[in-house]
């Protein structure tokens, strides 16, 4: 059973909890790949935060492109943020946008991890 906190010493509230149940089942060479990826990927509240502000200078939609939403991205950049309120709402909730899109990373590098042994095991029987 690997220790979360050694490998992603900067997780916290619910997302150190689900990632923690992820890596429960983990050896620590496994846990360690995995946090190496998921690290990379992950995206911390406190630039979505950031981004999110700057939305009330100009830029709105940044924060929707660095989460994977183009679409809404260009829509918040063409109508200032559905004239602010957009960006209100997404100034409220920022954490949950975060905490969502860490989530679908950590299912994404789960199933790079699985499709990596796959191709080990594969090569091992040939």
């Amino acid at each position: 059973m690997a220790n979360v906190l050694k490998h992603l010493p900067e997780l916290e509230g619910m997302e150190l909890g689900y990632i923690q149940g992820i890596l429960k089942d983990m050896n620590e060479e496994q846990a360690g790949l995995f946090s190496q990826v998921y690290r990379a990927r992950r995206k911390d509240s406190q630039m979505i935060l950031i981004l999110t502000l700057i939305g009330f200078f100009g830029f709105a939609g940044l924060h929707r492109f660095i989460l994977g939403q183009i679409g809404l991205g260009i829509l918040y950049l063409l109508t200032v943020g559905l004239c602010f309120i957009g960006t209100i709402v997404d100034l409220v909730n920022y954490k949950s946008l975060a905490y969502e899109f860490n989530i679908k990373i950590a299912h994404e590098t789960l199933s790079l991890m699985s499709i990596s042994n796959d191709l080990k095991q594969e090569n091992k029987n040939e």
